[in-house]
């Protein structure tokens, strides 16, 4: 194999590679062979076919086979004997003359291609003793803790139905309706014995507020508008009438915090529910600091380090971006302009996120690998499980896909290996803690996520 720089912009590389027409026959005719073991001629015992006659008979598929394992390894050989990494697969330019091509085929004449693609740069890590991080904690207070109690109280109501009771906010009225527009009733717009609470938001707004007021027996006309934004686009932002029946009103019950409430959620007593409850608190409370936390140390890393980024990954990741976000676009019906922005704005917006992740992408990797992090298998496979759990009734078709498709446990290798660096960087930085309230922390959170 002759390789042969053509040309070295920056990141970039082109190349030329010769396959000598000998080294091909050399690989063809051990293909010949091994194909002879494996085919069943009528005529012949299997792997006595001539190798004549294979090759008349399956020569030029034999040959493209070469051809193209060929092309893979060498193209890989040449970038790792230069001793660098490609950014992305590299492309690969074959001659356009089909005599030339024919030759090749043939045997009579070398393999020449060329490639061009862009290198990993070299980052020189920032002294990671530098970074000063501080940790944002917050105690969990009682009065979280009842609010917990409340909700669950709140999710565990029931209704008594009562004769002659007024509809009011927070009663369940029980009805039948019949919906239309413009006099002519659509589809999905009926039902019967539908339950409704009143204040729950489950009905188009005007709905449940029409509701109030009403008894069993009561008909009612009510006028509701769908949202501009309703999924169903013949009926967004329409005016629709439901003809109403009410069947029932009932009272909400809400049941007594004590230990028969408890044991009726799997807990043996209401103190029980409680620590519960705080501890599922202070996991969120854990999740929000670790997030925080590791928003000051990528953006410390960020700004501790600047090198050319490979545009092919910068082009990819914004991509990806620019799709999410005009997709956004495009399901809440609004453009650019009700963003605030150009679209030539937002592309350099999201252009400038693109960088930052590749930046920190590479800067992670480069961390991991001089710090030997790896990926186990083991926790590789809890995160297959996790990610099956999140599919319920299709686990079996989530373990196939990742089975058949290696490649893809990359995208369960990334975020753990992540998380790995992370805590590596953690235990060589300063690190300081700060108290503050829950409300500071998710308000804290929220701005994070809103810069994101």
């Amino acid at each position: 194999m002759q390789v042969t720089e053509t040309s070295v912009n920056g990141l970039k590389r082109e190349l030329k590679v010769v396959i000598g027409k000998d080294e091909i026959e050399k690989r063809f005719a051990t293909r010949v062979e091994n194909f002879k073991g494996q085919v069943q001629l009528k005529g012949f015992r299997k792997g006595k076919v001539p190798s004549a006659h294979i090759k008349k008979l399956y020569g030029r598929s034999i040959m493209g086979e070469v051809l193209q394992e060929t092309l893979d390894e060498t193209s890989r050989q040449a970038i790792q004997d230069r001793n660098e990494r490609a950014a992305v697969a590299p492309k690969v330019g074959l001659t356009e003359d089909k005599d030339e091509i024919e030759k090749v085929i043939d045997g009579k004449s070398d393999l020449s291609y060329t490639m061009s693609f862009e290198v990993l740069p070299q980052i020189t890590l920032s002294d990671l003793t530098a970074l000063s991080l501080e940790r944002e904690t917050a105690d969990v207070e009682a009065a979280e803790i009842d609010k917990g109690v409340k909700e669950l109280l709140d999710r565990s109501i029931s209704y008594e139905d009562e004769e002659g009771r007024v509809a009011a906010e927070a009663d369940q009225v029980t009805i039948d309706f019949v919906g239309s527009i413009d006099g002519v009733e659509f589809p999905g717009g009926k039902g019967e014995a539908m339950k409704v609470v009143i204040g729950a938001g489950g009905f188009i707004p005007g709905f449940e507020d029409g509701l109030k007021g009403t008894k069993a027996g009561d008909s009612k006309q009510i006028d509701a508008a769908f949202p501009e934004a309703y999924p169903e686009a013949t009926l967004a932002g329409k005016t629709a009438n439901f003809a109403t029946t009410v069947k029932a009103v009932g009272k909400p019950v809400v049941p007594l915090a004590d230990d028969e409430f408890a044991k009726k959620l799997g807990v043996e007593s209401l103190e029980k529910l409680r620590e519960l409850i705080g501890a599922q608190i202070k996991q969120q409370h854990d999740q929000l600091s670790r997030a925080r936390l590791k928003r000051q140390l990528l953006d410390q890393l960020d700004n501790a380090h600047s090198f050319e980024l490979p545009e092919a990954l910068v082009s990819s990741e914004f991509d990806g971006i620019w799709q999410q976000v005009t997709k956004g676009l495009e399901e809440a019906k609004k453009t650019f302009t009700d963003e605030g922005k150009t679209e030539e704005a937002a592309r350099e917006e999201y252009r400038k996120i693109a960088e930052r992740r590749v930046r920190l992408g590479l800067v992670i990797g480069e961390i991991g690998d001089k710090q030997k992090v790896a990926v186990t298998q083991d926790e590789l496979r809890r995160a297959l499980i996790d990610r099956a759990r999140a599919y319920p009734g299709q686990e079996k078709f989530v373990y196939e896909y990742f089975e058949k498709n290696p490649a893809a446990l990359t995208e369960l290798r990334a975020p753990i290996f992540e998380e790995k660096v992370v805590d590596y960087i953690l235990t060589q930085a300063k690190l300081s803690e700060k108290k503050v309230t829950r409300e500071e922390l998710l308000k804290s959170a929220k701005e994070d996520e809103a810069a994101e």
